[in-house]
């Protein structure tokens, strides 16, 4: 499967943003789904995914302001970010795995281009 992400920009602190993640084939049905994040010299963090299940997991720094979801009919999954803040500002990424969820980025298969988010304060 590819996967494209999009909807990465400039955004105050306290604003919001959605990210788009379009996949090329079915997602739920087959992949769980995960949205990471990485900035320059730190590791890749998770942030959420949603997984072929249908449990749907949060990263500790995010829970409260972040929420996935998915469009099946449209083979997208959709991260919406709330709140947003300085520490937020990464390339996020998403990701396919065809087994169950994961919260680790190397166990998923299938990576998108990756989008900038900067938040500024």
């Amino acid at each position: 499967v590819q996967l494209q992400a999009s909807g990465g920009g400039l955004v105050q602190a306290g604003g919001s943003l959605r990210l788009s993640c379009a996949a090329s084939e079915g997602t739920f049905s087959s992949y769980s789904m995960g949205w990471f994040r990485q900035t320059p010299g730190k590791e890749r963090e998770f942030v959420a995914m949603i997984t072929k299940n249908g449990g749907i997991y949060y990263g500790d720094s995010v829970k409260g302001r972040f929420t996935i979801s998915g469009d099946n009919a449209k083979n997208t999954v959709y991260l919406q970010m709330n709140n947003l803040k300085p520490e937020d500002t990464a390339v996020y990424y998403c990701a396919a795995r065809s087994g169950s969820g994961s919260f680790a980025g190397r166990s998923y298969e299938h990576w998108g281009q990756g989008t900038q988010v900067t938040v500024s304060s």
